[in-house]
């Protein structure tokens, strides 16, 4: 069970403020400062200070903020395992990000239900940034991301890796002759949200460039990969995507990959859950069922 004042901790972390912590826990706020000096005082280390009137995490408390998100998620998952022991199933709570979850796990699902028939599985489809969000907070036991992540907070491994494409339907006019990446600065971006992973992925080869998604002429955010598709497909705008997204399509000629002599993108698909889990084991058991 975790201690209650671990739970304080958090509240204060999460809050940014004694008081806050104080009405978020429906306790005083002299309550809350005792439990923050008993931690500190059991652990001997300070694990706030301040600024003027900031408040900020000493690099102990950064430190004790890791393992304690890390403690409290183990304790939500052991309460889920034990109430769970009459089922005798399986139970997979994990999240995955759009592409994953709509193009790349339905098949390791379907694989993994022919065989388990029993098993319980609990999958919520959200960007990256959203996805480590509900890692921490206790909300998934292990996410499966194509984003990018602090690697020092996660234990992780590689799930698959695939191709990042440039893509437009195959009778697109452009503006101009497209040789190279910066060629195509002038047509519509079909791109997805700020805090997903396919964002994340255009956004960083851009920088190599020395490109922005703001030096295309005209940007369009949209937060459906199925949207996306459908006015790549209209001719509305070029994107890019990665390769499972868009297989059938580029099987069938309904969309075409843009040859660019100076675009060749693969990135990683990670498996990640917090680091240094006592469930560790269970993680990596279930990244191998889920495995093709």
């Amino acid at each position: 069970m975790l201690d209650f004042r671990v739970d304080t901790f958090l509240a204060v972390c999460r809050c940014q403020s004694f008081t806050k912590a104080a009405e978020e826990l429906h306790i005083t706020q002299p309550a809350v400062s005792q439990h923050i000096h008993w931690l500190e005082s059991a652990y001997g280390a300070r694990f706030f200070a301040w600024q003027g009137k900031r408040m900020e995490l000493t690099e102990a408390g950064r430190l004790f903020l890791r393992a304690a998100t890390t403690m409290r998620d183990d304790a939500l998952h052991l309460k889920m395992e034990l109430g769970s022991l009459a089922d005798r199933g399986r139970r997979l709570t994990f999240g995955a990000t759009l592409t994953v979850g709509e193009y790349v796990m339905p098949r390791a699902l379907a694989r993994l239900l022919e065989r388990e028939p029993g098993a319980e599985v609990r999958m919520q489809v959200a960007n990256t940034a959203e996805l480590l969000q509900k890692l921490d907070n206790g909300e998934i036991d292990f996410a499966i991301v194509e984003g990018f992540f602090e690697k020092n907070e996660y234990d992780h491994l590689p799930y698959r890796t695939e191709r990042f494409v440039p893509v437009a339907s195959p009778g697109f006019v452009f503006q101009k002759p497209v040789r190279e990446l910066g060629d195509l600065l002038g047509e519509r971006l079909l791109t997805r949200e700020l805090g997903s992973g396919t964002r994340e992925t255009l956004e960083r080869r851009l920088r190599e460039s020395n490109l922005t998604v703001a030096d295309f002429r005209r940007v369009a955010e949209i937060g459906s990969l199925n949207a996306i598709k459908t006015l790549v497909r209209a001719g509305c705008g070029v994107s890019f995507l990665y390769e499972p997204t868009v297989h059938g399509e580029l099987q069938t000629g309904e969309i075409c990959e843009i040859p660019l002599a100076d675009f060749s993108v693969t990135h990683d698909f990670t498996f990640l859950w917090r680091k240094n889990s006592a469930f560790a084991d269970e993680h990596r058991a279930a990244y191998a069922l889920l495995q093709e």
